[in-house]
């Protein structure tokens, strides 16, 4: 580890991240909440936990203040995430970080662990198709104890609902923007200011390699989520939390 990223504040850079993302989920904290609370109902107090995608380790800061003697591997392909979240945990023996590419068939070989209590995501599976996610599910049901669970809290829209929909994000974006005249941080400028930084500038640079701008995935219904994972092994699935454009779902293994 250099001098610089020694010094480096990772505290900020979380607190910039979670800004950044609240502009954009101001629920977000609220499907944290529930989303523990089901960890805590099927897991208890000391859970084994896959956070899966877990960026900057926004799932894990929040599972380790709420159960300090839970321990977390987070998996992530973003390299300026996963510094920033290498930086957070760095002597913390409760956490490990894998970078592993979801889309590889082979990324759960790379785990420290062949079953997990919980495995939990949020605001990022929405990055793959649904083909590619149908097989995600099925390598997952393989991952979850029996009587373990997974959760994902992410965008959900119904379409059978277009002119809800529409109403609500038009609501949402002018919400937004009246925000972003204020001085909130958007994807883009957030992105801008990791580029600028002398430690995160190189995985920055990698990262858009990587991803491009942002990654062309799906956006199904819970009720499709729900299915894919029943049909993947899971004995129950349902939604747990909503909010008008996103919503939680629990299978339960």
């Amino acid at each position: 580890m250099t001098e610089a990223v020694v010094g480096t504040d990772w505290t900020a850079w979380q607190h910039s991240w979670d800004r950044q993302q609240e502009w954009y989920l101001p629920d977000r904290e609220e499907r944290f909440r529930v989303m523990l609370d089901m960890v805590e109902a099927f897991a208890g107090p000391a859970p084994r936990v896959l956070d899966l995608a877990c960026g900057t380790g926004t799932i894990t800061a929040r599972l380790l203040d709420r159960f300090p003697a839970a321990e977390s591997t987070g998996v992530d392909l973003d390299p300026a995430l996963l510094t920033i979240a290498r930086g957070t945990f760095a002597g913390d023996d409760r956490v490990r970080l894998v970078t592993a590419d979801l889309k590889d068939p082979a990324w759960t070989a790379q785990l420290p662990h062949d079953r997990y209590d919980a495995v939990l995501t949020a605001t990022a599976l929405h990055w793959l198709h649904e083909e590619p996610l149908r097989a995600l599910y099925g390598q997952l049901a393989g991952l979850v104890r029996e009587g373990g669970v997974f959760l994902n809290a992410d965008h959900m829209p119904d379409p059978a609902t277009p002119r809800i929909n529409e109403a609500e994000r038009a609501l949402r974006h002018a919400r937004m923007e009246r925000a972003k005249a204020a001085g909130a941080l958007d994807w883009r400028a957030w992105w801008e200011l990791a580029a600028a930084d002398p430690v995160l500038a190189g995985p920055t640079a990698e990262r858009f390699e990587i991803y491009g701008e942002h990654a062309d995935g799906d956006t199904p219904s819970a009720e499709w989520h729900a299915r894919a994972l029943r049909e993947a092994g899971f004995a129950e699935a349902r939604t747990v939390w909503s909010s008008p454009s996103d919503a939680m779902v629990l299978a339960l293994k």
